[in-house]
């Protein structure tokens, strides 16, 4: 993925914080600080190396072609529309081009019962076998821009899109636990796409009240790291993100904060400032979202040492497990 170009922000100062949330920071940066020391230490290896964990399936090679192609255009994938009414009664809009989205098991109770979370699972297992479909160009606000992509590999073709489906289900799990309500933009269950203005769509009708989109990177060998992509304040055509800018740059903090804590993992060395954060406005999922919004880089696959990681299941239910904390602290306040 290439981070310059009129698209890219440097990281923005955080600003200040106030009364729960500064306590919640505070917390969080000396895990962060122990986590970076034991990644450091340890080298940052995985256990239970090249464990699958998802039922959806990709061609190795052609999975790792497309890496190039990924790394230049980010578009993170999402699933149809019309989701189902909120817990809370309020009906989300419905559109009849759109298809349905993965729907989400019955809530259970706990703190978050009430709460909508939407997990957009990057790119779709099948896009490799629908390469006009996803080239096609949608209108993302600022530009247009390809439909989707097929995403990255891991030099072992270990694809992007399976593992990004991995780390949904478990999240979903993990939410659902905690008594959210939690939709998936795709589950495999459509041969290609969603396109990145349908995926921020359904985030969008069923107001949700966080949305995280799932990847992992295709950079070059030596770049390290998981980094968090916040929207930029973007007003132009159908994009108007002014009003989410803040709640989603609060829900990144929290994201990468809890992510360092329960991984261990640095945040990118290549991107970000050393921060895990970076801005961005050539992103669909993000200009078109009316809703607190982020996507989340979990690791480079074209590095080694990170493809170890994200092939690892005990990796993937620990950056499951730091991701969902972060929602559910930002979500809780």
């Amino acid at each position: 993925m290439s981070y310059t170009g009129p698209g890219f922000e440097p990281p923005q100062p955080r600003r200040p914080r106030r009364g729960p949330l500064t306590v919640a920071l505070a917390a969080l940066v000396p895990g962060a600080l122990l986590g970076w020391a034991v990644y450091a230490a340890v080298g940052g290896s995985g256990d239970d190396k090249g464990a699958a964990g998802s039922a959806s399936t990709s061609a190795s090679a052609t999975a790792s072609a497309s890496a190039s192609a990924s790394a230049t255009s980010r578009a993170p994938s999402s699933a149809g529309a019309s989701p189902t009414a909120r817990p809370d009664g309020r009906k989300p809009g419905a559109s009849p081009t759109d298809t349905s989205p993965s729907a989400s098991a019955p809530a259970a109770s706990g703190p978050l019962k009430g709460k909508v979370v939407v997990i957009d699972p990057g790119h779709n297992p099948g896009n490799f076998q629908h390469t006009t479909e996803i080239n096609r160009q949608v209108d993302i606000g600022t530009n247009r821009k390809e439909c989707d992509t097929t995403g990255t590999s891991t030099n072992d073709g270990y694809a992007e899109a399976k593992f990004t489906l991995d780390v949904a289900h478990r999240m979903r799990t993990l939410l659902q636990e905690q008594g959210a309500t939690v939709q998936l933009t795709q589950d495999a269950d459509r041969p290609f796409g969603p396109c990145v203005d349908e995926r921020a769509r359904i985030g969008n009708k069923a107001e949700a009240d966080a949305v995280v989109s799932i990847h992992a990177d295709g950079s070059g060998t030596g770049n390290r790291g998981f980094h968090v992509i916040l929207p930029g304040a973007v007003r132009a055509g159908a994009a108007d993100t002014r009003s989410i800018v803040g709640p989603s740059r609060e829900l990144g903090e929290r994201v990468a904060g809890n992510f360092v804590r329960v991984t261990g993992s640095a945040p990118s060395n290549y991107v970000g400032g050393g921060t895990g954060l970076v801005t961005r406005k050539d992103l669909g999922g993000l200009n078109l979202s009316t809703v607190p919004k982020v996507f989340i880089e979990c690791g480079n696959m074209r590095d080694s040492k990170d493809a170890a990681l994200l092939t690892s299941g005990a990796w993937r239910q620990k950056a499951a497990q730091g991701i969902s904390d972060g929602i559910v602290s930002f979500l809780r306040g």
